[in-house]
């Protein structure tokens, strides 16, 4: 096994934290020379050159803090000059602005629920506190009291979490164009009725996809439904990759337009089960692929070869999570709520256990010592 290299970059700070492995079977001294473009370690063994992305540039004389940690390698403080831009995929208000006709499918087996649409008004809906706002800014009684912002035909209204439709545009009903007309569910397959809530699954596959929220409106959750023009092809995308994009989008919308950082993670039943601290949004991170079959492959779903040379290069947001589960989280669980303002996120409880899941594994596929924070948990998501 030849060396291994972690470099986690803050790109607005222009400084990282360089790891350097593989040293277990080697014979000591170790010779680390740090090279603008690359590093060099020679061993009685012989020397080995690791090369950086040509983005890339480490400032060899900034060099400092240099320790070694068993088990992990030597950890080295340095600055960078890092270029490589942070290129995000486009939110779901920003896809459905644009005048063109799309389709709407299960992610989990690509199922059609929307075929060819164009809808005429694409609106963002009301913050969750707007009622209170308005409340307090006007004079008059609140004249939306009471008041559901549900779509009309040819409407697409956004959530933070989910989008909601007109039950008329479904490719079951696909004549039905009369914005009064009341569509009974009755007959409806993928309908079924709760005491506590309706819930609405794919009919192919039974997966929980959203809720009905009238005779007419359906709400569906952006993590379980695959949006795209309708003149392009669609593209498989693991369910896995699926979730962890489409949350790190949301993250990152959030955090920017709302300054928002602290969440938690609400199944539909009002289940807690997750906290999760964004930290920061700048990380660019570069890894060696040598672990063939490991945890950080299974993790990014990516291929991995067995060549110390190779080099996997990502924008990635670094969060603290904790599972509210146990005991002696409940006085946390009661602060976030009441305290810090916390922002809450409701996702279907099967979702909530994937990013729970995912996060879990991205965890342990860190180096031991950077693991926790605080007695936080600490992960990495790509962008």
């Amino acid at each position: 096994m030849g060396p291994t290299l972690r470099l986690e970059i803050r790109k607005t700070m222009q400084n990282a934290v360089l790891i350097l492995g593989g040293f277990e079977d080697k014979d000591f001294p170790v010779d680390v020379s740090v090279c603008p473009s690359s590093l060099q370690i020679e061993t009685p063994d012989g020397c080995e050159t690791l090369s950086l992305p040509p983005e890339i540039k480490l400032v060899p004389s900034s060099c400092r803090y240099v320790q070694h940690v068993a088990g992990e390698g030597l950890h080295i403080r340095l600055q960078v000059h890092a270029s490589r831009d942070t290129e995000t995929s486009p939110s779901l208000k920003e896809i459905l602005g644009i005048q063109r006709r799309y389709t709407f499918e299960c992610q989990a087996c690509g199922e059609p629920i929307i075929r060819d649409q164009q809808f005429l008004r694409v609106l963002p809906l009301p913050s969750e506190n707007w009622s209170s706002l308005v409340e307090e800014w006007c004079c008059h009684p609140d004249p939306f009291a009471n008041r559901s912002c549900l779509p009309k035909v040819n409407d697409c209204f956004l959530g933070e979490t989910f989008f909601l439709v007109n039950r008329a545009n479904l490719l079951d009903h696909p004549g039905e164009t009369n914005e009064k007309s009341s569509v009974p569910h009755s007959a409806d397959g993928n309908v079924s009725k709760s005491t506590e809530n309706t819930k609405v699954f794919c009919k192919r596959c039974k997966v929980i996809l959203g809720e009905t929220l009238s005779s007419d409106a359906l709400k569906y959750f952006i993590t379980e439904v695959m949006v795209r023009p309708s003149c392009e092809k669609f593209k498989t995308m693991s369910r896995t990759r699926f979730v962890e994009s489409t949350v790190v989008q949301l993250l990152m919308e959030l955090s920017a337009s709302k300054s928002t950082f602290r969440y938690c993670i609400q199944g539909q039943d009002g289940k807690l089960f997750l906290l999760l601290w964004l930290l920061n949004v700048d990380t660019l991170l570069v890894e060696s692929r040598t672990r063939t079959g490991g945890v950080n492959c299974l993790f990014s779903e990516d291929t991995c070869f067995p060549s110390s040379s190779s080099l996997d290069v990502s924008n990635v947001v670094r969060v603290l999570y904790s599972s509210p589960t146990e005991s002696n989280h409940n006085e946390l669980v009661d602060k976030w709520m009441n305290q810090t303002g916390a922002h809450t996120l409701i996702f279907p409880s099967k979702t909530c256990l994937e990013l729970l899941l995912l996060l879990s594994l991205n965890n342990a596929a860190l180096p031991h010592s950077l693991r926790s924070m605080n007695n936080w948990q600490v992960a990495y998501l790509k962008i």
